[in-house]
């Protein structure tokens, strides 16, 4: 197995589009864009985890099985991701009566 000599041109570039989505990131922070400041947030994240993960942990140029990993990685990710919203979702839809802070109250005597 011969290993794969990446270009210092390639990890300038990654550099460069890291350094893009930091600032864009900042930018983000800075100003109000109402309910779209997290979800811009994340995506520029997931954009920059994705660059350092194929260009500097070398899976894009990995065999298939460590792509399957990391692939696999991030599904599992995504799918506790998906059952914590559901959780959160449902909160209070089992029995709305209880929605209040009965547990928290205290009863006089």
């Amino acid at each position: 197995m011969s290993d794969h000599v990446v270009p210092v041109r390639t990890y300038l570039l990654v550099f460069l589009a890291l350094m893009l989505g930091t600032f864009l990131t900042v930018y983000v922070a800075r100003h109000d864009l109402g309910a779209f400041n997290t979800p811009i947030a994340l995506g520029i994240a997931i954009v920059k985890a994705t660059l350092v993960v194929l260009f500097f942990m070398h899976v894009k140029y990995s065999p298939r099985l460590t792509q399957l990993v990391a692939a696999s990685g991030f599904a599992f990710l995504a799918m506790l991701f998906a059952i914590m919203l559901m959780d959160y979702a449902a909160r209070g839809t089992v029995n709305p009566e209880t929605r209040s802070n009965q547990a928290f109250q205290i009863e006089d005597k």
